[in-house]
């Protein structure tokens, strides 16, 4: 079994570690907060004190980190991982960063002699302790091939979406698909009450019709609908208001870059930052029809 580093040991990064532990791998791990440490060491992660105190006898590194800016810190300069790292080590970044980050990191790990890859997941807490995560990865067939043995006790599905910065592209472009549906089931839902179609029927008719969409078939806004759906629960959260926010705003910022026109990406981005501005950051993303319906 390959030793394997592990850096950012939060909600998402404790349960994959625990995973590859669980699958008879030798896991180094660090995080900044000792809460975290704590968990992971309890789950048979040997915690360290250092980030590159993780590349001692791995062959492969995990990072689940905030943003890119904690990314290019983690793996960039002359004390960070790339520098400090033996040759030809497996870099696997499961954050959720923007696309320039990411390629410059990949840029900076090939030149030194390292296979990267960028593989942000979807599947929330549930599917990282369940180890039934999406992965969408990017980087080099070498690197894939690695590094897919990994994926596979730490996830379900696992989609090589192409090269450097591919796995990034995937994600946020799904995660807008994700947003700006949830506002169109949102507004319909709204309308259909308003106008005295019981939310039921609604769902009864969308769900078998051309408006049937992932979304709504397992994250209806509307409470007693569909039973895995956060409203049942308060809206506690799947997936949070303020990280669907994140994914827009990244989404927006690659589309800025890359010169192309996201109008719905553009309301979605706007009208999360609205809703997390409001104080509902934490409640799960579908939670913004409460906002619709105040208005």
């Amino acid at each position: 079994m390959t030793d394997i580093g592990f850096i950012g040991l939060g909600n998402m990064g404790g349960p994959m570690a625990k995973n590859l532990v669980g699958a008879g791998h030798k896991v180094k791990g660090f995080d900044l907060g000792s809460a975290a440490l704590e968990t992971a060491k309890s789950n048979g992660v040997e915690t360290v004190t250092s980030a590159t105190d993780v590349l001692q006898g791995s062959g492969a590194v995990v990072t689940m980190l905030p943003a890119g800016e904690h990314v290019r810190s983690v793996y960039l300069g002359e004390e960070g991982l790339i520098a400090q790292a033996e040759p030809n080590t497996l870099f696997i970044d499961s954050s959720t960063i923007d696309v320039t980050s990411c390629r410059e990191v990949h840029d900076a790990a090939a030149a030194a002699g390292h296979l990267m890859l960028d593989a942000p997941v979807s599947g929330g807490v549930a599917g990282a302790d369940g180890g039934t995560l999406t992965f969408m990865v990017g980087g080099s067939d070498d690197a894939f091939a690695r590094g897919e043995a990994l994926f596979e006790i730490m996830g379900r599905n696992i989609v090589h979406a192409g090269g450097a910065g591919n796995g990034q592209v995937a994600k946020v472009c799904n995660n807008m698909i994700l947003g700006i549906s949830m506002l169109a089931i949102s507004e319909a839902f709204t309308l259909g009450e308003t106008l005295g179609l019981a939310p039921e029927k609604l769902q009864e008719i969308s769900s078998t019709s051309s408006g049937s969409c992932w979304a709504m078939l397992n994250h209806n806004p509307v409470p007693g609908l569909v039973e895995t759906a956060a409203a049942n629960r308060d809206y506690k959260p799947g997936f949070a208001a303020f990280m669907m926010q994140k994914d827009l705003r990244l989404a927006q910022a690659a589309a800025h870059q890359a010169g192309v026109p996201t109008p719905l990406g553009a309301e979605a981005a706007a009208l999360y930052t609205m809703f997390v501005k409001s104080g509902r950051g934490d409640l799960d993303y579908s939670a913004i029809i409460k906002m619709l319906q105040e208005t």
